[in-house]
């Protein structure tokens, strides 16, 4: 069963975050487990942000998790916030497409 993980946050520092997301990709080439990623602006929200980040299975999420890399991230990311992001942890049931 695939998986996905909202991440809700605002930040001010949207460049900021930008730039350590790609230094995250850079440096989990070839280990990380995510598939599709979207990062969105809320529209409605003066700098909220969601991401949503697709995985194969829950269990590659947590692999993905585990990377000392993704663990260094988190922690650089909640200096990037305004506030504690919010994270939403889905089993997909159905998709349509």
């Amino acid at each position: 069963m695939s998986f996905i993980q909202l991440i809700e946050y605002t930040t001010s520092r949207n460049d900021e975050f930008n730039v350590l997301v790609d230094e995250w990709l850079a440096a989990t080439e070839g280990k990380r487990s995510t598939g599709r990623a979207a990062m969105c602006s809320d529209r409605d929200g003066t700098n909220r942000y969601v991401e949503i980040v697709e995985f194969p299975s829950y269990e590659d999420a947590m692999a993905n998790s585990a990377l000392p890399e993704t663990a260094a991230f988190a922690e650089r990311m909640g200096k990037l916030c305004d506030g504690e992001p919010t994270f939403r942890n889905l089993d997909v049931l159905r998709t349509v497409e």
